[in-house]
């Protein structure tokens, strides 16, 4: 509840401040890596987005992330590899400033769960998210992401059969514009 507080917040903060823009904000190609964390478990992992279109306001994200399950083995506390994917839209993409843009994003994800805690090879489910730009450079732009995943994946290996990559979505990195 705090970080939707927080986030309200510096919406509302940011969008006190907006005044007309002297430069317009790059639109074409990126990629670039990011660090995340989906529920609990910690990854990293490469994106890419495609060039605006529809009047410079949608594009299309791929992102790949190698991600760690941390769960009990043998009275040990271990992160397990699995392969997480998404594929969605990016919207909105407000200007706020010369240097900062506000987007929403949502899209599908698909896990490739380990075979050390789950028993399917494949969960596929759905995700959104609210996202900040900041363009600090030419050609290069940090951001920070808080949304949702929802997938139902259980780790049905492990005793206790909890969740994973369902929740709280936390996203940070750094992309290259072209």
């Amino acid at each position: 509840m705090r970080e939707f507080i927080t986030t309200l917040f510096l919406v509302g903060f940011l969008g006190y401040h907006v005044e007309a823009q002297d430069r317009q904000l790059p639109n074409g190609f990126s990629f670039g890596f990011q660090l995340n964390e989906f529920q609990n478990d910690f990854g990293i992992g490469a994106n890419v987005t495609s060039p605006a279109f529809l009047y410079d306001k949608v594009a299309v994200r791929l992102r790949g992330n190698l991600m760690f399950h941390q769960h009990p083995e043998n009275d040990e506390t271990t992160w397990t590899p699995y392969a997480n994917f998404t594929f969605g839209l990016v919207s909105g993409r407000t200007q706020i400033s010369d240097v900062i843009r506000l987007y929403g994003e949502g899209g599908v994800i698909g896990l490739l769960p380990a075979s050390d805690f789950s028993t399917e090879d494949f969960e596929f489910g759905g995700y959104g998210l609210f996202g900040f730009e900041f363009f600090l450079g030419t050609n290069g732009n940090y951001f920070i992401e808080i949304g949702g995943v929802g997938t139902g994946a259980t780790a049905d290996k492990i005793p206790s059969q909890p969740i994973y990559s369902n929740g709280l979505l936390l996203s940070v990195g750094y992309r290259v514009q072209l």
